[in-house]
């Protein structure tokens, strides 16, 4: 790897981000009638369906607010932020304060509140945009929607589908986002109670989720970290493991904690290795650990969002290691995810493959698909290089 290589690098990410993935959002998403944003976009942006995903408005209020803050200062940035957050504050919320999952295009509510992972992500695009704009009140209603969250995960009020009592089950979703909610508040607005919490989500992940004999880090365990002798108990998600990491990389890069790091090292060896498909390349989607039939039927597709977290993951855990062996793996993933998921051209990135790397949807965006992934890792992936030529 040399210096020059890390700019051509650099350059590619920033062409992608700022010449193909922000704009296609920016002309295709926008719902100037009734604020917030479009994410079901069909190959050439087109729009298939109205309704609009709370989750996917908050991140994208994250995204625009992100590059608004640490990029540039465009306005049209700034514009296309104030329109989730106004579509959030508007439309957002139940009587009791529970965001909703889905809305309708003009705003009514078709879906109620499931889990809190819509409001997560509305705490830190809030977040974000205040620190953008100095709007007091945005900040305020993102730290009351925290520890809201907080008090309900503390009571185990999840609001899943589940029976608890018949089998009571820990999902490494919960201290995941709890984790990147709390470390992107805390960069907007520290506060001392976070601490606490951020080392209750290392030690989940870390510790009870990770599980040494199996070199795995598990989806699902029962809550005194044991194993749970079922295809949910048995669930790896490459995806989600590695992008634990790059959560937890961060944390122990922060902290100057090696500990923390060499542990989040391991996991990534593990879940890279369980992940890989060794005869069409690629990250698979899902994998049973003892080598039997997954539930998920879209096991073995390969998704645009596990790669672009293995992106940066990789250029993280090579720059705080200065082990090869990462280097070598971030580009075997890159070049695997550069010849697979673009769209040369449309623009924008394929989501969904299958196996052997063929399109399965020429969908751009969807109910899960937004404005988040693949520009995050791109925004992020081209500091961390930055980052890299300096060093």
């Amino acid at each position: 790897m040399k210096k020059n290589q890390l700019a051509e690098l650099c350059e590619l990410y920033r062409r992608q981000l700022l010449e193909d993935v922000i704009p296609f959002w920016m002309k295709y998403s926008l719902d100037r009638k009734y604020g917030g944003y479009f994410t079901c976009l069909d190959r050439d942006g087109s729009v298939y369906n109205t309704d609009k995903y709370a989750w996917l408005q908050g991140r994208q209020v994250w995204m625009f607010s992100k590059l608004y803050n640490e990029l540039e200062p465009r306005p049209e940035w700034l514009e296309v932020a104030t329109l989730g957050v106004n579509f959030i504050c508007e439309h957002g919320f139940d009587r009791r304060g529970r965001m909703y999952f889905a809305f309708t295009r003009d705003g009514r509510p078709l879906y109620k509140p499931w889990n809190i992972f819509s409001e997560a992500f509305a705490i830190i695009g809030l977040a974000e945009y205040s620190r953008a704009t100095g709007d007091v009140g945005i900040l305020k209603r993102a730290q009351k929607l925290y520890w809201n969250v907080i008090r309900r995960v503390k009571r185990g009020d999840l609001s899943t589908h589940t029976v608890p009592k018949t089998r009571e089950v820990e999902t490494l979703a919960i201290p995941m986002i709890l984790l990147v909610t709390t470390q992107e508040l805390e960069r907007v607005s520290p506060d001392p109670r976070f601490s606490d919490i951020i080392d209750d989500c290392l030690e989940k992940i870390l510790y009870l989720h990770a599980c040494d004999e199996k070199k795995a880090l598990f989806e699902n365990i029962a809550p005194d970290g044991s194993r749970l002798d079922s295809p949910q108990g048995r669930c790896i998600s490459p995806g989600h493991a590695i992008e634990s990491v790059w959560f937890i990389l961060r944390e122990g890069k922060q902290r100057n904690d090696r500990k923390i790091i060499d542990r989040a090292l391991q996991i990534l060896d593990w879940s890279l290795e369980w992940g890989w498909d060794r005869e069409y390349g690629g990250l698979f989607y899902f994998v049973d650990s003892e080598g039997k039939p997954p539930e998920q039927l879209e096991w073995d597709m390969k998704l645009w969002w596990p790669h672009t977290e293995a992106l940066y993951a990789l250029l993280l855990a090579y720059h705080l290691s200065g082990e090869k062996a990462y280097w070598d793996w971030y580009e075997k993933v890159h070049d695997w995810t550069f010849s697979h998921f673009p769209d040369p051209q449309y623009g924008e990135w394929f989501g969904y493959l299958h196996r052997d790397g063929t399109p399965a949807l020429y969908l751009k965006g969807s109910m899960w698909k937004g404005c988040f992934h693949l520009p995050r890792s791109l925004f992020l992936g081209m500091k961390i290089l930055e980052e890299m030529e300096k060093a």
